[in-house]
């Protein structure tokens, strides 16, 4: 097969994708094109990205902002549709990946390029996400995967690579984690977090305070949502969905809120261990629950927990792009038209609890749920309505008795 010519490479700057760089010039004699996606992981992150990349054999960089898209057209719909992978896993990487690959495909057909690279390795689930997105966006362009292909079988490996092709790199023998990055969350990898039976160390969490340094004193704050979407904190409104969003990574972050340290059940079949903080999101996600619970009928309610798995899954695995997804986002849409009010949640030491919760769209009514009687409800109707439902029971009860 001939070798591509010019090649779009999914760029982060950390150690997998800056040796990637001359590696594909060295095996392939090909132009790279670095694609960066500023998806909220931090300027520390990006400095000097252009400059690297160039450094090291990117003929061309593209460093392109995507916070607003990702959480308004990304975030947002994880939220209506309430998606946690395996109860704990608020999905920031997997639902980072299609975004950043599908920027990658545009950048690579509007320079001209006939392959595309990514920097995951053969056993995680990022090359599932990438190549998903590929085949979805642009099923002719060649995919060079890197870690199914190079003879370099470790992280050490890699850092020996580096260090002979002077590729400036953070990761060190002795700070091994893995991370990634972005608005909504950080992941942890590797190292000691390899082995379920370890603690996470203290020096991994990065965007949260331990829960014994947090404040002494409970914090509160206050979420408003209209129609399913997030929109102020504090009776603040907001117009950019990213900055609401960082508000309340500093706030939850400050309260030591939404750190999770899992073993989870990857696409590819094996199981992996990863700490994940989401200060922000686990504040977003728990104040809009306990909004759903005011305003949705049991049965719209009951049904969406159970989509809400399937969506997690199919996020998780990788289809974003798929009619599948498409079709479970129109009904999480009309599930929160009538998520609009505000919740008002408490913050102490790592934990969170509901304060109050009020809505327009409020299925409450305190005349009904009160303990004092009522009008709008009678009591003696409950007897024919237990005797309807119980006639399955009580006849099966019978035919036993013989």
């Amino acid at each position: 097969m001939e070798k591509p010519k010019k090649v779009a490479l999914a760029y982060s700057g950390g150690l997998d994708t800056s040796i990637i760089i001359p590696w594909l010039k060295e095996n392939y004699g090909c132009q790279v094109v670095a694609v960066c996606g500023n998806i909220g992981q931090g300027d520390e992150e990006l400095a000097g990205l252009e400059e690297k990349a160039r450094k090291t054999g990117a003929s061309e960089v593209y460093i392109e902002d995507m916070r607003e898209e990702f959480v308004s057209e990304y975030l947002w719909k994880l939220v209506r549709a309430g998606a946690v992978y395996e109860h704990k896993y608020l999905l920031g990487t997997s639902v980072a990946r299609p975004l950043l690959a599908k920027r990658q495909v545009e950048v690579a057909l509007k320079t001209g390029c006939d392959a595309l690279a990514h920097g995951c390795t053969g056993k995680g689930n990022d090359q599932v996400r990438f190549e998903l997105t590929y085949k979805a966006l642009a099923p002719h362009l060649k995919v060079i995967a890197p870690w199914r292909e190079w003879n370099i079988r470790s992280r050490e490996d890699a850092l020996a690579y580096a260090a002979a092709h002077n590729v400036p790199v953070a990761a060190t023998t002795t700070k091994i984690y893995s991370r990634d990055r972005n608005i909504w969350h950080i992941s942890h990898e590797g190292g000691a977090l390899e082995d379920p039976a370890n603690a996470a160390p203290d020096e991994i969490w990065m965007l949260t305070k331990s829960p014994r340094e947090a404040p002494d004193q409970p914090g509160e704050v206050a979420i408003g949502f209209h129609q399913g979407r997030p929109v102020s904190v504090d009776g603040q409104q907001y117009a950019s969905s990213a900055a609401l969003l960082e508000v309340l990574n500093q706030i939850g972050g400050e309260h030591g809120i939404g750190r999770i340290d899992l073993v989870e059940n990857r696409f590819v079949g094996m199981k992996s261990r990863g700490c994940y903080e989401t200060p922000g999101g686990t504040l977003i996600l728990t104040a809009y629950r306990e909004l759903e619970a005011l305003v949705l009928d049991r049965s719209l309610m009951h049904y969406k927990q159970k989509l809400a798995v399937d969506y997690a899954e199919l996020v998780y695995n990788g289809f974003w792009f798929t009619p599948l997804r498409e079709a479970l986002d129109a009904f999480f849409d009309v599930a929160a038209e009538p998520v609009t009010g505000e919740v008002k949640l408490r913050l102490y030491k790592g934990n969170l609890e509901p304060v109050s919760r009020t809505s327009p769209n409020s299925l409450y009514s305190l005349d009904i749920a009160s303990f004092t009687m009522g009008e709008s409800y009678n009591q003696q109707d409950a007897r024919g309505f237990i005797n309807l439902i119980g006639l399955p029971i009580q006849i099966r009860a019978a035919l036993k008795k013989g």
